[in-house]
């Protein structure tokens, strides 16, 4: 039964943010069918931004009308949503409609902000209902959050999303290639012309490599099949995970255990944050019904900021500029840091598992580190489309390596202020979701203008680049 607990916790952990996750992942093939083109991560953007309407709702509810709230059919109308919005996205994801003297991908902008509210809200219902459930289930949560990230990037693999070739273009003198640029984590299209002369009476031409995507090896209907199937799977775990009693492995010991630890906190005992408690849940239902308060208002406080700080970096910051930091050395390099920092978030709460580590200044060291890889990241993105050892296999290894640590590093972090924020209450759980939304949607808000208006990064074509010694 424990097993099948993990198991049906990881599975509902992977439904918070598989849907808008796995429509990054299959931006590659819809940009070159849908009439916005390239611009359509930056509609994507603004309409997940206007989403966060769903977790303000649902905080001011908590605060202000709390007996209102019920996560239990919240989080099963999330759920439902969001799987019958994924169906309708198989079939409904390239109509267009005439608006404002074009065409306009209606229908997908508005099934996309249906994902984003189901994805956004379950931040601020899903970790409050984990309370119910004893404290170490929290740790398989996140994997299976980490998971809602790998699985669309592993099926997008198999269907070829993104893989591209060069091509040699010419064109008469005059015209121009009209590179699209991408400004969200994908790939432009060729730049760096080359003037050719023709014959004596003959005009001259432009001749130039370009990339082009190679065809998938399934089509987006297939896959966003795949991804309603996935959503289903958790509506399906939550249904038989809020079935189950709310502290099915407690012991009156471990409820005497819970009590003579909780009342013999004091904030000066700063050590105690390093240690482990008891591996069941009612020293948290002891939190809920008796009001008890084990952390100190200061050391709330830090945590709330690190998570609000950690979930900018990771969910709204770093990602926009992934792909000018990657491309510059390489599809190959683009897509192992992709992969390979997805495949670093669930090994990273698994490691948690293990070895948990509860210390702020352990975890603070952590978010430096982090960080650090972070801005070494950012700092390549920047350079683009010349960063450092461009064309050195040194260079590659770098950049790969960096993103694989920076999502690690951070996301052990998450997931141990979940954890000692799932020891203090539900309410603390569910500010934490707040947090968590807060932070990346300032992540998101601070990078839109950099990216997409001032155009602060340069993207490169590894078809055509050349950069000098």
């Amino acid at each position: 039964m424990a097993f099948l607990n993990h198991l049906l916790v990881c599975v509902f952990g992977m439904g918070s943010w598989v849907a808008i996750n796995g429509l990054w992942v299959e931006l590659p093939l819809l940009v070159m069918e849908l009439p916005e083109g390239w611009y359509l991560p930056s509609y994507l953007t603004v309409v997940i931004q206007l989403a966060n309407v769903g977790p303000l709702l649902v905080t001011l509810l908590h605060h202000f009308r709390a007996r209102w709230l019920s996560d239990v059919p919240i989080i099963f109308t999330m759920l439902g949503i969001g799987t019958v919005s994924c169906a309708l996205f198989a079939f409904l994801w390239n109509v267009t409609s005439w608006v404002l003297g074009g065409l306009h991908s209606i229908a997908f902008l508005v099934l996309t902000f249906f994902l984003a509210l189901v994805d956004c809200t379950s931040s601020v219902t899903f970790l409050p209902f984990m309370s119910r459930l004893p404290a170490h289930y929290l740790t398989t949560f996140f994997v299976g959050e980490g998971l809602s990230g790998l699985l669309p990037s592993l099926v997008a693999l198999a269907q070829g999303s993104g893989l591209t070739t060069c091509v040699n273009i010419t064109k008469p003198a005059g015209t121009t290639s009209g590179p699209m640029t991408n400004r969200e984590n994908r790939i432009p299209q060729g730049v760096n012309d080359t003037l050719a002369t023709g014959l004596p009476g003959t005009a001259a031409s432009t001749v130039h490599l370009e990339s082009r995507y190679l065809p998938a090896n399934f089509s987006p209907l297939v896959f966003f099949l795949l991804l309603s199937s996935m959503m289903s799977c958790c509506l399906a775990a939550f249904f038989f995970l809020q079935r189950q009693p709310r502290c099915p492995e407690a012991s009156p010991g471990d409820l005497s255990n819970s009590q003579v630890t909780l009342h013999s906190f004091r904030p000066q005992d700063e050590k105690d944050l390093g240690s482990p408690g008891p591996a069941d849940g009612t020293k948290d239902q002891e939190h809920l019904e008796g009001g008890l308060a084990p952390q100190p208002p200061a050391h709330l406080t830090v945590i709330y900021l690190l998570v609000a700080f950690v979930n900018a970096l990771t969910n709204g910051v770093l990602p926009s500029v992934q792909t000018y930091s990657c491309l510059s050395y390489g599809p190959v390099a683009y897509h192992l840091s992709a992969t390979l920092s997805a495949m670093a978030n669930p090994l990273a709460c698994f490691l948690s598992m293990f070895l948990p580590n509860r210390s702020l200044p352990f975890l603070g060291v952590l978010v430096v580190l982090g960080s650090g890889f972070g801005a070494y990241n950012m700092a390549m993105a920047v350079m683009s489309p010349c960063p450092l050892l461009q064309g050195h296999w040194g260079g590659e290894t770098l950049i790969v390596t960096s993103w694989v640590l920076f999502t690690g590093c951070l996301s052990y972090v998450k997931v141990m202020l979940g954890v000692i924020l799932r020891d203090q209450s539900r309410s603390a759980l569910l500010w934490c979701g707040a947090a968590v939304q807060g932070g990346s949607l300032l992540g998101a808000l601070l990078m839109f203008p950099l990216v997409n208006v001032w155009r602060f990064f340069s993207s490169a074509d590894s078809c055509s680049l050349h950069c000098s010694a």
